[in-house]
């Protein structure tokens, strides 16, 4: 293919001007490009308090941050090399100038100027660097830029060595991003050997020279937590831990926090020469359940003591690894019980505490906000969760029974949304088994009564007063809702009616000025099936609408059992205990009819029992005791059920054993008191006898009175002592 030639132009054109930028210039005016954004922007983090932690939303300068933390990093490579076991940092009053002190090792007195004003000068470029042991060193930095971005972009950058080795200390002043340089004198010194920096930010470069001390604290407890054993110090404030980040997962919520596990990942191989090397990743992870929050899942993840904001590999993959073990655990469950488990089901409200120490780790940027993949950390991860997972499961068991509870929480809600759509469609539609009150502008005062079979709307249809009393009848006993899907509750005739008629939607929550009865009132026969009914409807009515029970919409009554016809007219009983004291107090009984339900009552009656002032309401006082009870009387453990039947039955029991230990004790108390008693009556009966009856007439005498009397103050000595004994 031809170059289609450009037509040539009358002038000359201008061309571009080529620059060379030394790395001061470079760093000062292109600092977003070492340090990040050098605008102050929002970020989700937390900040520390006297004994807890805040999450919250602060104003965060990720370069003026990051410029202070590049002297920090450099104090947490030594000790990683283990020269470090102290760390000082003070922040002037006006928080401007801050110096950070560390009792380390130091470096050759010589590299100082270099180290600190030229980028790619450092000691941690070789990946394959070993310790003494054969392991690949861990570190925090690796490019050799951090330290002297910092200096390059301050106005006053202070340096203090002291070097172990050579017993010298040097002092350095680079003054204006280095443009000026002032060297002190070298000197032998006394005391800990160390490096300390003492720094002003650019105001040119940052705008603001001001360091945020809230955002400085919380990024030395971070270190210190990561840092088991090496102590930090923030003016006089100490930070020094001994159980790690578990501590900063303790400090969240004591309460909710645990170890999922902490453990190594060690591996070797072959570096460029052929040498063989070791290297380990060590892993630690925390978990905070809340299981009250509705909030997403949080983390607070590290890699090698930096702060990972924007996650990265590590962060993905232990969260995808949790939530496949967990979905591992609660398969069969799960499909048993027609439940799909969302990761929503599973994360909400967790907070993760993650931590990696790892050689070489390779971050998207000079920032390291945010971390790459790696095949050695993969590996690592994937044996740490399968090693840990089953171990904490054991301990926290009730963790997984959260999530079965949140995925059927969502799947009923997901059918109520369904069902709501039904329900209105079917609230248009005219039920054909109810007798409706023909009232209709004022709903308020309308009463539905649910009956027992459809033999009953024939008595109530007579008996009732036409403009507020309607009725609507039950074929059988009504569903357990509790065990049912909201599909079958839907399909369900009886129900729909009664939704229909009520104007009640699932879903929707009930408002009594939209409904048609404010009333509903439960009317079955009075016998064990429709004590059962009643419990049935309540559950009905209690597991979608509990808002009805505290307006007092939901009422019982009960059908009397017995019609008494007497000289003055009928008595009504609903139980044999009734019916016993009516005959106690009514003479003139003429016929007892006993009906064996609703469809054998009487008009009378049924106007007896329609035109009642006013029905028991069934109140709520405590609504989990209540939703317990529904649950051990209608949910699928039967287990529950029996517990309260045993229960019922050893109460039972012991009452029985209570009144036969009552008796004996009776029996034995009067047999004692008798004899006492007849002893000192014997005893002043022979006193009161004279001297001169002979002393058979004396015997006599006194058996015949020893014999009433005895009978006598023995019957009411007994009487005493029978019932202060029985009571003890």
């Amino acid at each position: 293919m031809a170059v289609k030639k450009v037509k040539r132009k009358t002038s000359k054109v201008k061309e571009a001007e080529i620059e060379s930028k030394d790395q001061r210039w470079h760093c000062r005016n292109r600092v977003t490009l070492v340090f990040g954004s050098n605008h102050e922007e929002e970020l989700n983090t937390y900040l520390y308090t006297d004994d807890s932690l805040e999450f919250k939303t602060v104003q965060f300068h990720q370069a003026k941050s990051k410029a202070v933390e590049e002297i920090l990093d450099n104090c947490i490579d030594e000790f990683y090399r283990g020269h470090v076991t102290e760390v000082h940092a003070d922040l002037s009053a006006d928080c401007k100038t801050i110096t950070i002190t560390d009792n380390g090792i130091g470096f050759p007195l010589n590299k100082v100027e270099q180290v600190y004003s030229e980028f790619r000068t450092g000691s941690k470029f070789k990946d394959e660097d070993l310790d003494k042991k054969g392991f690949l060193h861990r570190t925090l930095g690796q490019n050799g830029l951090g330290a002297s971005a910092t200096c390059l972009t301050s106005d006053s950058f202070k340096v203090v060595v002291k070097h172990y080795n050579s017993g010298n200390e040097q002092s350095f002043e680079f003054i204006n991003g280095a443009l000026k340089i002032k060297k002190g004198r070298k000197k032998k010194f006394t005391g800990a050997s160390g490096v300390s920096v003492t720094l002003t930010l650019s105001k040119e470069v940052y705008k603001s020279q001001t360091i945020d001390e809230s955002l400085l604290r919380k990024r030395i407890i971070d270190l210190a937590y990561n840092n088991p054993g090496l102590a930090f110090y923030l003016g006089k404030e100490k930070y020094l831990y001994d159980k790690g980040l578990f501590e900063l997962s303790e400090r969240i919520n004591k309460e909710t926090a645990t170890l999922f596990g902490q453990d190594d990942f060690v591996f070797e191989g072959l570096t460029q020469k052929k040498k063989k090397f070791k290297a380990k990743i060590d892993l630690i992870l925390s978990l905070n359940i809340d299981k009250n929050s509705e909030e997403r899942e949080r983390f607070i993840s590290f890699v090698n003591s930096t702060p990972t904001f924007d996650g990265g590999f590590h962060q993905d993959r232990i969260r995808r690894l949790f939530i496949n073990s967990v979905k591992d655990k609660l398969e069969r469950q799960a499909k048993r019980e027609k439940l799909s488990l969302s990761d929503n089901d599973i994360l909400t409200g967790m907070t993760f505490t993650f931590g990696i120490r790892m050689p070489n780790p390779r971050f998207e940027s000079q920032t390291k906000r945010k971390l790459v993949r790696d095949t050695f950390l993969d590996k690592a991860l994937d044996g740490f969760v399968k090693k840990n997972f089953d171990k904490w499961h054991r301990k926290n068991k009730d963790y997984l029974d959260l999530i079965i509870e949140r995925a059927k929480a969502r799947h009923r809600f997901d059918e109520l949304k369904e069902a709501g759509k039904k329900a209105r469609r079917s609230k248009k539609t005219r039920v054909e088994k109810l007798l409706d009150a023909n009232s209709r502008k004022d709903r308020s005062e309308c009463t539905l009564f649910i009956c027992e079979g459809d033999s009953a709307i024939g008595g109530l249809r007579s008996s009732r007063n036409k403009m507020l009393q309607g009725g609507i009848a039950l074929k059988g006993k009504p569903m357990n809702v509790t065990q049912a899907n909201i599909k079958d509750v839907l399909n369900n005739q009886e129900f729909t009616g009664i939704m229909a008629s009520i104007g009640l939607v699932i879903g929707e929550e009930a408002n009594l000025s939209n409904l048609r009865y404010s009333k509903i009132v439960f009317l079955a026969d009075s016998d064990v099936d429709g004590g059962h009914i009643n419990t049935l409807l309540t559950n009905f009515f209690y597991t979608f609408w509990p808002e009805l029970f505290s307006m007092g919409a939901i009422q019982i009554t009960k059908a009397p059992l017995f019609e008494i016809i007497t000289n003055k007219g009928t008595i009504y009983a609903e139980s044999e205990t009734e019916l016993d004291a009516i005959k106690k107090k009514n003479s003139g009984i003429r016929e007892i009819q006993r009906n064996k339900g609703l469809g054998e009552m009487s008009p009378e009656a049924w106007k007896y029992v329609l035109s009642r002032d006013g029905y028991t309401q069934i109140a709520v006082e405590d609504k989990s005791a209540t939703k317990h009870m529904l649950n051990v009387c209608f949910g699928k453990e039967t287990q529950l059920r029996k517990n309260l039947l045993l229960d019922e039955d050893s109460k039972s029991t012991s009452r029985k054993t209570v009144k036969k230990a009552a008796a004996k004790a009776k029996k034995v108390v009067v047999k004692k008191v008798a004899k006492k008693a007849a002893k000192k009556v014997a005893k002043k009966a022979s006193k009161k006898a004279t001297k001169k009856v002979a002393k058979k007439t004396t015997r006599k005498v006194a058996k015949k009175a020893t014999k009433k009397t005895t009978k006598k103050v023995a019957k009411k000595a007994t009487k005493k002592a029978t019932v202060k004994k029985v009571r003890k």
